[in-house]
């Protein structure tokens, strides 16, 4: 029977198909970083406090990027080269989704609508990255292999979504309410369909490694359909509520180690 556990099995248990899955994950975490690394150096002056925040942001997207790459050594593999249709992050800033890298490349500060659109674009995709740790933690936080990295990622991505909540609250109570809702709204949409659409890409790079059948790929490929049709109806609206989170300050304190993965 076809099941996300079995699915992930699987995908584990072949060294190529592991290696890809690590590449394409390793590869987004540190692109991230990256963004991160640039929004906090960039942040204005009237909202540098957060900037100690976002560069702890950034660090645990590095982090995760080299738990990743540890993975892969673990079991004598080298990273593969990302499929272009693979890469979650790029896709999105080609679609004009968050900041765009030609600006986080110069010199020029950032405006408080750039942190706002930084932040409503990292709620959406925290959610998503919130949901699937949480999903992977659910079946395989005790394997030997990835337990640990998967409890160690799924803490912290529950973190940078539950600092987005509170981010985005302030920055409402001051005023810029409608703005996070609208940018909210058009990030939860354009990301539901490059989700769907990488998605899909990569089941059909796994299913070329892995040899499936024509049968098990178009079975496949209908459920990432049916996911998205959920969501282009009704799911997208769980990206765009705001709440209050339980754990305040959550980017707050001292940051947890990759080390010994």
């Amino acid at each position: 029977m076809l099941s996300v556990r079995s699915l992930f099995q699987e995908i584990l248990d072949n060294d190529e198909s592991f290696r890809l899955f690590c590449s394409i994950a390793a590869s987004g975490e540190s692109q991230g970083g990256w963004e991160n690394g640039r929004i906090a150096a960039l942040v204005p002056h009237s909202q540098r406090d957060l900037a100690p925040k976002i560069t702890r942001h950034g660090a645990d997207e590095d982090k995760h990027g080299r738990i990743f790459h540890a993975l892969m050594k673990k079991r004598g593999l080298e990273p593969v080269e990302v499929p272009p249709d693979t890469d979650y992050t790029m896709l999105l800033e080609r679609h004009g989704i968050g900041l765009a890298h030609e600006k986080l490349k110069g010199d020029q500060p950032l405006t408080v609508q750039d942190v706002v659109t930084y932040l409503a674009h990292s709620r959406v995709t925290e959610q998503r990255a919130s949901e699937q740790m949480e999903l992977l933690r659910r079946h395989f936080a005790d394997h030997p292999d990835i337990g640990r990295a998967v409890r160690m990622i799924s803490h912290d991505e529950d973190n940078h979504l539950a600092y987005c909540h509170e981010e985005l609250l302030r920055f409402a109570y001051t005023g810029h309410g409608r703005a996070i809702q609208r940018t909210l709204r058009d990030c939860a949409l354009a990301e539901i369909r490059i989700y769907r659409d990488v998605s899909l890409a990569v089941m059909a790079h796994m299913g070329h490694v892995l040899g499936w059948p024509k049968a098990r790929a178009v079975a496949l490929a209908a459920g990432i359909h049916a996911v998205y049709a959920y969501e282009r109806a009704v799911g997208w609206r769980r990206m765009v509520s705001l709440r209050m989170p339980e754990r305040r300050d959550a980017l707050g304190e001292p940051a947890t180690t990759a080390e010994h993965m």
